[in-house]
This record gives structure tokens, sequence and C-alpha cells, in this order.
């Protein structure tokens, strides 16, 4: 499996050629909103791909960007879309002849026989909201979505994960860097790989501390066995 991460909240897990896409955002859509323009240029190889199965966690448009998803949604290639309500019904709007599957929490889906991915708790401005696990090979892998740290949360989550991806921003209602640290530790996993920086602020993610810590870099693969310089273990 290798997972790459495209800034902000997005990550390509390639599991065996099976490509799954989750929050890509790869436009300057929150420059043109707000004026918070991005300060990564596109790379716009990755607006090539064609993804077997997107996910969306939220309506917020770093996670459900327009102008991002035209380019895989506008495609020949039948995808599976998976979103929760609200999200769900946008996605639906934008057209093509996809699989739009409304993956609200406590929802699982069986992805290629071999993946299975759940819809789990997420207490953020969007009363919909998502995090995600998805099972593969052995592993589990936990994607947050946007979220502050809430017990509710841990009640829908498996005993044991190999990597967590989650945000450390503090604003948005998001997770800071302390609390991101504590929701880690609970959690558990064996990789935590902090996410919702850098892209659209000046956040150094150096200041978030945590066992397992795995600081990405956008465009590269993560490397989830720990081995680069901005590993904590």
């Amino acid at each position: 499996m290798r997972v790459t991460w495209l800034g902000q909240a997005g990550l390509l897990f390639d599991i065996d050629g099976f490509l799954i896409l989750i929050d890509p955002y790869l436009s300057d859509r929150i420059g043109d909103l707000e004026g918070r323009h991005r300060r990564v240029p596109v790379e716009t190889q990755f607006l090539k791909i064609r993804p077997d199965a997107l996910i969306c966690t939220h309506r917020h448009a770093d996670h459900l960007d327009p102008d991002t998803l035209k380019y895989y949604l506008a495609g020949d290639k039948k995808i599976r879309v998976l979103a929760p309500w609200g999200s769900w019904e946008q996605l639906r709007g934008m057209g093509g002849g996809h699989d739009f599957i409304l993956f609200n929490r406590q929802t699982e889906v069986t992805l290629a026989e071999k993946i299975l991915v759940k819809a789990v708790y997420a207490e953020h401005s969007d009363p919909a909201a998502i995090g995600v696990i998805l099972e593969a090979g052995g592993k589990q892998f936990y994607v947050t979505g946007d979220t502050l740290y809430n017990e509710r949360i841990f009640q829908e989550l498996p005993g044991r994960l190999d990597a967590v991806f989650l945000p450390i921003n503090g604003e948005g209602n998001n997770m800071n860097m302390r609390d991101a640290a504590r929701f880690a530790q609970r959690v558990g996993a064996g990789a935590v790989v902090p996410l919702h920086w850098g892209l659209l602020d000046d956040l150094d993610p150096t200041g978030f501390t945590c066992p397992g810590r795995i600081i990405p870099e956008i465009y590269r693969e993560i490397p989830l066995d720990g081995k680069n310089e901005l590993t904590e273990g």
C-alpha cells in the first residue's frame, strides 16, 4: 500500500493498483472565496489520475472542491463516489454516470472485494461530517477528516490502528496541536500523520509532538514505516 499526501487534507491511497482519493484539493478555490491563496502550486499530474473510488468527508470547499472534482467526475471511467448527506447531494448534482453512495456514519462499504471502508463520527461544523476507517491487507488506517477532540469518536473506532491522519491547524473547528497529540495517543496508532497545515497557512508542523509522528511532504509518498527525518518514535 502506498499513501501520498496531496496537501491540506487530501490523500491518495494506492492499494495494489486500486486508487482511492480522499478529500483532494487541487485548485485555488479557497483563495477565490476567502482570499487565502494556496502557497504550493497545483501539481497537475494528480488531476490526470483516474481513481477507482473517491471519498469526500464533508462539504467544505477544501474537502469537496468542484474545481478539482470536475477532472475526475467528467472522465469516462465510472467510479464509486462515497460521501455523507449534503456532500452526497452536491456530488450527485455534478453529474456523470458514477456510483454515488450515501456514506453516513456507521456505514460500511466493500471495494474491490478486499478493501473495507467505514464511516465514523467526526465533530465538525458540518453536522454530517465523517471520518474514514480503511481496512486492507491486514492493516487499518484512520482518516479523521476535519474534527475536534470528542469522546463520541472513540466509541466507533477499532481496537487497533496502524496509522491515523488528523488535522492540527486548530481553526475552523479542527483540533489544535495539543488536542491532536492527545487524540493520537488515545487512539494508539503506530504512525501519526498531521494534515491540514502549510498549504493555506504558515503553520510549522514540528510543533506537533507525539510518539509515531511522521511529517508528510506534499505530493510525496508518506513513509509509514517511519523512515524519514521528521519522525518521532
